[in-house]
């Protein structure tokens, strides 16, 4: 602790042995309210500098909490909140949007290369305009760069880097990271802007990503896009349960600037600044090309992700000599490292459930290249994989992509564990049972399930069941995650109210999607055997059992009474329909189908009396068309042997469009080359061959 800390918390009952039995908050008089509250904003924010700069704490993490509890309890009862108050880092109530603001100065970007040659021409041309200097190296962070501006020792703004001149201010979200000070410490200049990374270490990035995936959603792809995730949330209770992090590692502008970088660095820990330890100084361009070398050995042990290192120029008399370009500060030079490649270790292993309750295991890896694509995390398939690769946590693999797309697990290339990875014996989301069934683990909690409730509610929506636009993945989670949605028949019970209320939606987007609702109460027979996600059963086999049984009510009858029936159904054999049967014979399936029930009414289906007019076409339709449903006219066509899909594609013939379209399908006709017709050129189309539109 400096000599102005020691001045600054003399006397302080918070700091070194704090008492945690506090007395009654109705006894204390305002005056002495305020007078603890300035002590344990002090004496807190003293814990913060020595738990994250120093990782010196001095106090155990309970007592912590206790005094951090009793700061709030106090500020609540007396009217005390202020913005620099540690109890600001929990956060607060959701935004609206970032206001763009003006950096104090330039946040430039670094010239930089990955070839030797590149770094001695560098140090070359320092050199000669300016002589021979010293040279600070420091890790080159795979985070987010912020702006940070203290003034008078308080936390003024936090702003991203965006385009280097502004960015959005997001200092509420900076608050609630640990390691950035509310309130500076020591003798620290008047006004000081500094540049820092935000970032996402390591363990905590996979076990955030291991979390995300077990609830259902969309894993980050690395620690990277996790932070730049997670600083741009509106909500600041979202950040605050984020495990961000900070290093510092330039001043921008200053009341008071030191001669050096290295002077500056070495005073950031006295102000509260957290800084990287690995920092060192060269004293040529080669010392700085050694530093690289080792920081690359040393990279798959660092807590926090780097690609490369930074080489500054010490002197700041000689920064100022040497400029800037319009894009990046000539005094410095990032020498990055080569992509890993296809060769990881796994850091840890996640379960997805999917819509059927299919247990997938998805290992998490130390990110590496793999064809251009950095890869995160990479299938094992199932528990009968997993034995005969023998993979395991800690293991070493070379990772392929399928197709270049899905990253999956070839083999293990070093072990580093005993014996291969398990799965759990109960569900990670809901609890139930995981169950064998050959090669393949299921999660018994059918819909009370809430990984299978969303990507069932996902599924029931998508182009493959009743095509609602404006329910994707996104929205969908949002509506499971605030509670509207505990079933896919809540849906028939959003009200535009609820919907916003929520972040993101407005009166047109919420209004779109209950119309898209109400317009799909009545759906094709097919269209809803789909939508279940019954086992095997998509959209063509859909259609077969729509044509073969006529109505919903005949099909159940079949599937509960006598699931051998179904088996003379083109594409239904003895296991499919044997599936088909089980997940009727589900309490859980079957009462939620019982309730959709209450919704929606299937439409009884001729499809076993069509022809063949228009076999061979594939039709998309969009929009409201006026004296047919959208679902009417979708089976039209299928009756008459053609194609009715959700999405646009290359093997699109027509798009059919009605009033208030969606612009992505226009967009994608557009692309394709795909005839677009209105309603009344779709209905001429069919007259040429021969189809009344009813």
């Amino acid at each position: 602790m400096s000599v102005a800390d020691e001045d600054a918390t003399d006397g302080n009952p918070y700091l070194r042995d704090p008492p945690t039995d506090f007395e009654p908050v109705e006894d204390l008089s305002e005056e002495a309210a305020r007078e603890q509250v300035e002590q344990l904003r002090e004496a807190i924010r003293e814990h913060d500098r020595r738990y994250y700069v120093e990782n010196d704490p001095i106090i155990a993490d309970r007592t912590y909490d206790a005094l951090f509890v009793r700061l709030r309890e106090l500020e609540d009862a007396f009217g005390l909140s202020h913005p620099d108050s540690p109890t600001r880092s929990v956060g607060g109530e959701p935004i609206e949007a970032f206001e763009t603001v003006e950096h104090v100065a330039p946040m430039l970007s670094i010239d930089q290369s990955g070839e030797v040659e590149d770094v001695r021409d560098f140090g070359d041309r320092v050199r000669r305009e300016v002589g021979d200097v010293d040279y600070v190296c420091e890790p080159k962070f795979d985070g987010v760069s912020m702006e940070f501006v203290y003034e008078d020792g308080s936390l003024e703004r936090a702003v991203t880097r965006g385009d280097g001149r502004e960015g959005d201010d997001v200092t509420r979200n900076a608050r609630t990271i640990g390691s950035v000070p509310q309130r500076l410490h020591g003798d620290h200049p008047d006004f000081l802007a500094v540049r820092g990374e935000v970032y996402m270490p390591k363990n905590a990035f996979q076990e955030h990503n291991r979390e995300r995936i077990e609830r259902g959603e969309e894993p980050f792809a690395n620690p990277r896009n996790a932070t730049a995730g997670t600083i741009r949330q509106l909500d600041p209770s979202v950040v605050a349960e984020r495990p961000l992090d900070v290093f510092y590692f330039d001043v921008l502008e200053a009341s008071e600037l030191e001669d050096s970088h290295r002077e500056e660095l070495e005073r950031f820990p006295e102000y509260g600044l957290r800084t990287n330890d690995r920092v060192e100084v060269a004293d040529d361009i080669e010392g700085a090309i050694g530093y690289r070398d080792r920081m690359l050995e040393e990279r798959d042990d660092l807590p926090y992700e780097i690609d490369g290192t930074v080489i500054k120029v010490d002197d700041r008399e000689a920064r100022e000599e040497l400029g800037r370009t319009a894009r990046h500060d000539r005094y410095a030079f990032a020498y990055k490292f080569p992509a890993r490649a296809e060769v990881t270790p796994i850091v840890d292993v996640a379960v997805q459930i999917g819509r059927t309750g299919r247990v997938t295991p998805v290992a998490l890896l130390e990110p590496v290249d793999v064809g251009g694509v950095t890869v995160s995390r990479a299938s094992l398939h199932n528990p009968e994989e997993i034995a005969e690769k023998n993979v395991n946590v800690g293991d070493t693999v070379r990772v392929q992509r399928a197709g270049d797309v899905i990253p999956y697990v070839e083999e293990v290339v070093e072990k580093g564990s005993e014996g291969h990875y398990e799965l759990p014996d109960h569900c990670p989301v809901c609890g139930s049972a995981i169950e064998r069934d050959g090669p393949i683990a299921y999660c018994t909690g059918g819909l009370a399930c809430d990984a299978q409730l969303r990507r069932s509610i996902e599924y029931y929506a998508s182009e493959n069941g009743l095509d609602l636009e404006g329910l994707g993945e996104k929205s969908v989670r949002q509506l499971v995650r605030t509670g509207l949605l505990e079933s896919v028949a809540d849906l028939y019970e959003l009200e535009r109210e609820e919907l916003t209320a929520l972040e993101g939606w407005g009166e047109t987007s919420a209004e779109n999607l209950l119309a898209e609702i109400e317009a799909g109460r009545e759906p094709p027979l097919s269209d809803f055997l789909s939508a279940l996600g019954i086992p095997h059963v998509g959209p063509s086999t859909a259609r077969e059992l729509a044509g073969e049984f006529g109505t919903f009510a005949a099909f159940r009858e079949a599937a509960e009474t006598e699931p051998e029936s179904l088996e003379g159904v083109d594409d239904v054999g003895e296991t499919v329909a044997g599936q088909i049967h089980e997940f009727f014979a589900s309490e859980a399936n079957a009462a939620a189908v019982d309730d959709v029930l209450e919704h929606v009414s299937p439409q009884e289906s001729d499809l076993e009396t069509g022809g063949s007019e228009l076999e061979g076409l594939t039709f998309v339709f969009t929009g409201s068309l006026e004296d047919v449903t959208r679902d009417e006219a979708q089976e039209t066509v299928e009756v008459h042997g053609a194609n009715a899909t959700g999405g646009v594609s290359g093997n699109t013939d027509y798009l059919v469009v009605g009033e208030s379209p969606g612009a992505a399908k226009l967009e994608d006709a557009e692309e394709n080359d795909v005839s677009v017709l209105d309603e009344d050129e779709f209905r001429e189309l069919l007259a040429e061959y021969g189809i009344d539109l009813e």
